[in-house]
C-alpha cells in the first residue's frame, strides 16, 4: 500500500523545515550523486536492437506535469468485442550491464527515494530522464505489453516483447482531465476512461482496493505551516489501473512458467481489522458491515477533514509486504492481499530495481527463450536488496514526516486540539489529531483505544521532529486528576 507522501511548495524551499529536511539527508548518509563510473556507463551504454518496430502505434504518456522520468506509455483500441491495451515500459534492462558499475550502484540504492524536499533517483538523470525515458517524439526501445480484454474488461490474453516505439505526446493529469470533462479529450482518453472504469469494477469484485492517498503540499505562511491536500483525479486512477492490469498479468505469467519474483502481502488478521473499524468509526467514518474494504475506501468523503486520518489508518492495515522469488517450485504465498491477486512489479524500471528482473523474465517466457542467466542466478538476492531499500525509504519517510508534523504544530503550541486514541501501550498512548492529521504520543491518562480525547500541544521541535502533547481529558471526556507533560 502507498505511504503518505508530502512535498514542499516552492515558497517553502527555505526556512526551518527545509533546513531540517536537508539535515535528514546528511544524518542518514543519503547519496547525493552517482559514482563517476556509473555515470559514464549511463551516458554511453547502448541497448540492443529489438525485433519489432511499433513506431506506427500512437503511444502517449500520462504523468504529473513536468515529469521527465517517463516509465510508461500506452495505447488502447477497440478490438472485436473488447479492447487491446498496449503498455510500453522503458527498456532499462538494455542499458544496464550486469555486474557493471551502474548495476552495482542501482543494487545499492534499490529504488528512487522520495522526500518532501525532492527525490534521490535510482538511475542517473542522463538515463532516467534522457536516453531511456519515453519522451515524446523520440525513438525508444521498450517492453511492450499487449493485453487483450473482453467487453467486461477481463483479460483474455497477455504477451510482452521488446519493440521500437515513439510516443506522440506527453500528457499531464490536470490537462487531460479537463479535456475529458469538456468532451474534448479525444478517443484515446475516452478509451482510457472506459477501460479504467471496467478494471476498477473487477478490482471491487475480487475484493481488492486502491488506496489513493492525497497529495500533500506543505505551504509556509506568515502564521506558520499548513498542508494543502488534493486527491487524485479520476484519470489518475484509470491510469493506475493499466499498471495494476500489467502487474497482475506478469504475476500470472510467472506462476504459469514456474519462475519469477512476486510482490506478496498477507491479508490483515481479524484483530487488525477490528482495530481499524474502531479507529475509523471514532473518526466519523464507520465501515458498514455489508460494504467491502474497497467499496468503503471509494465512498469516503474527500471534503471531510478526518478522511486523511482514515487513509493513514488504511495504509497501516496491511503489513508484511515482501518480494517472493521462485524457480521451479511455486511459493505457498502468492497473493498481494490489497490487490487480491498475484502481482509482480514490472512497470517502473526507472524507479525500482526489481522491475528490471520482472521484465526480462516475462519477455523470455513469452518468447519461449531461456531466461538470461544474470537474472535467474540473482533472483534470490532481490528480496534482501529490496528490503534494505524499503527499510531506508520507510525510515526516511517516517523521519521526514515527523519533521513535517512538528512544523504543522510549531505555531500551535499551547492550543487544545481534539484527537482519537489509536493505541495504548502501558502508560503511553498514540493519538491522532483531527486537524492537522498528526499522530503523536501522550501520557495515557486512562485512555482506551478508539475513544475521543482533548490534548494540549506543549512542544513542537522541527529540527528533531519531536512533538509533546499533554492530556486534558480521559477517554470518557472527563478531565484527569493529574495532567502529564
Amino acid at each position: 500500500m502507498p505511504n503518505r507522501r508530502a512535498h514542499l511548495s516552492p515558497q517553502t524551499a527555505h526556512g526551518e523545515l527545509a533546513a531540517a529536511l536537508a539535515a535528514l539527508r546528511t544524518d542518514n548518509a543519503v547519496p547525493s550523486d552517482f559514482p563517476a563510473d556509473a555515470r559514464a556507463e549511463a551516458s554511453t551504454a547502448e541497448t540492443s536492437e529489438p525485433g519489432e518496430d511499433l513506431r506506427h502505434i500512437p503511444f502517449v504518456t500520462l504523468d504529473p506535469a513536468g515529469a521527465k522520468d517517463l516509465d510508461q506509455a500506452f495505447h488502447i483500441e477497440h478490438r472485436d468485442d473488447g479492447f487491446r491495451v498496449r503498455y510500453a515500459i522503458a527498456d532499462l534492462p538494455g542499458f544496464v550491464r550486469p555486474g557493471g558499475a551502474l548495476d552495482r550502484e542501482t543494487r545499492r540504492r534499490g529504488q528512487t527515494l522520495y522526500l518532501p524536499d525532492g527525490r534521490i533517483p535510482l538511475h542517473p538523470a542522463e538515463l532516467s530522464e534522457g536516453r531511456a525515458s519515453l519522451l515524446p517524439g523520440a525513438d525508444r526501445v521498450a517492453y511492450v505489453w499487449e493485453l487483450d480484454l473482453d467487453a467486461s474488461g477481463a483479460v483474455t490474453s497477455a504477451d510482452v516483447e521488446r519493440a521500437r516505439v515513439r510516443s506522440r505526446a506527453q500528457l499531464d493529469y490536470a490537462t487531460a482531465q479537463t479535456a475529458l470533462d469538456a468532451g474534448t479529450g479525444g478517443p484515446l482518453l475516452e478509451l482510457l476512461r472506459d477501460v479504467g472504469l471496467l478494471r476498477a469494477e473487477h478490482e471491487r469484485s475480487r475484493g481488492g482496493a486502491s488506496l489513493n492517498m492525497p497529495d500533500e503540499e506543505i505551504v509556509r505562511e506568515p502564521n506558520g505551516y499548513r498542508i494543502v491536500r488534493s486527491f487524485a483525479r479520476p484519470i489518475e486512477e484509470w491510469n493506475a489501473q493499466l499498471s495494476l492490469l500489467t502487474g497482475m498479468a506478469a504475476g500470472r505469467m510467472m506462476l504459469d512458467a514456474g519462475v519469477g519474483i512476486l510482490r506478496t502481502m498477507p491479508a490483515p488478521d481479524e484483530a487488525a481489522l477490528t482495530a481499524f473499524r474502531a479507529r475509523v468509526a471514532s473518526l466519523g467514518h464507520p465501515w458498514p458491515a455489508d460494504t467491502t474494504y474497497g467499496e468503503y475506501l471509494q465512498q469516503l468523503d474527500h471534503a471531510s477533514p478526518t478522511t486523511p486520518g482514515v487513509l493513514q489508518a488504511a495504509a497501516s492495515l496491511f503489513r508484511g509486504a515482501d518480494y517472493t522469488p521462485f524457480d521451479g517450485v511455486v511459493p505457498e504465498q502468492t497473493m498481494q492481499a490489497a490487490i487480491a491477486a498475484p502481482y509482480a512489479h514490472v512497470t517502473a524500471p526507472l524507479r525500482r530495481l526489481v522491475d528490471r528482473w520482472g521484465l526480462v523474465i516475462c519477455a523470455a517466457i513469452c518468447a519461449d527463450e531461456p531466461i538470461p542467466e544474470w537474472a535467474r542466478a540473482s533472483l534470490d538476492e532481490l528480496p534482501a536488496l529490496m528490503r534494505a531499500s524499503n527499510q531506508l525509504a520507510g525510515q526516511l519517510g517516517s523521519q521526514a514526516l515527523d519533521r513535517v508534523e512538528a512544523a504543522l504544530l510549531r505555531d500551535r503550541v499551547g492550543e487544545v486540539l481534539p484527537a482519537i486514541v489509536v493505541e495504548v501501550r502501558g502508560e503511553r498512548a498514540r493519538v491522532q489529531l483531527d486537524d492537522p492529521a498528526v499522530t503523536a504520543q501522550v501520557a495515557s491518562a486512562g485512555y482506551t483505544a478508539g475513544t475521543r480525547v482533548d490534548v494540549r500541544v506543549t512542544a513542537a521541535d522541527v529540527a528533531s521532529g519531536t512533538i509533546e502533547l499533554a492530556p486534558l481529558t480521559d477517554g470518557s471526556g472527563d478531565r484527569p486528576a493529574v495532567s502529564a507533560a
